[in-house]
């Protein structure tokens, strides 16, 4: 496991001068934005992403038939992957969320606790990106999942904006909802949708194991 996270990290090192870009244009968006609570979950789902390539990486040229003769099992080399995914993710929201406070800080702003309760959000919603992302991955390859991840990402939308309108419907300001509930109700919203995201990425590690040990390479 720990020999699969060194391969990973070395994979994304040799990209060292696109990240410094990144992060150089992320440190700049605060002075073009208003809401800085924005960079957060572009960042999060841009770090995020970087797990998708690294299985491409492997599967390019046919190297997995090479990397599954080593003495690892597909279950440990799947694991690695949600790790991974995790670690990348956190790394990149770390950083955005530092950016995105010190940028309020600087410009005297009273949303700071808006911007961590939008960090807060965030968390659950990297590790329910991770979890939709990675089986299509691992099931289609690279060029077919980014159609079904699009898909799945598509479905989401149209469910929420389901959502909204039967909210409408029925005269339910949602705005105002959000709005009212004090900072400890959010942090609880919070923490309660990372419980419930953490056991959907379970359930996505198992589905992916199974894709993994009915694979041929």
């Amino acid at each position: 496991m720990k020999g699969l996270l060194i391969k990973d990290f070395k994979l994304l090192k040799s990209q060292k001068n696109f990240f410094v870009i990144i992060a150089l244009i992320t440190a700049g968006m605060p002075i073009y934005m208003e809401d800085s609570s924005f960079i957060i979950g572009y960042m999060t789902f841009f770090g995020s992403l970087f797990t998708l390539s690294t299985i491409s990486y492997d599967e390019f040229d046919n190297g997995n038939a090479f990397l599954f003769s080593l003495p690892f099992s597909r279950k440990s080399y799947t694991l690695e992957k949600y790790e991974f995914g995790l670690i990348i993710g956190g790394i990149f929201w770390l950083f955005a969320t530092v950016i995105a406070i010190i940028a309020e800080m600087t410009k005297n702003s009273m949303m700071i606790k808006e911007t961590l309760m939008t960090a807060l959000l965030m968390v659950p919603v990297m590790i329910f990106l991770l979890a939709i992302m990675l089986p299509f991955q691992f099931k289609f390859g690279g060029e077919k999942s980014r159609i079904a991840i699009i898909g799945a990402v598509g479905l989401v939308v149209v469910t929420g904006l389901a959502a909204v309108k039967i909210a409408e419907l029925f005269h339910i300001d949602l705005a105002a909802v959000f709005n009212s509930l004090p900072a400890m109700g959010m942090g609880m919203a919070a923490a309660a949708g990372i419980g419930i995201t953490v056991l959907v990425l379970l359930i996505s590690l198992k589905i992916s194991v199974g894709i993994m040990n009915k694979k041929e390479f």
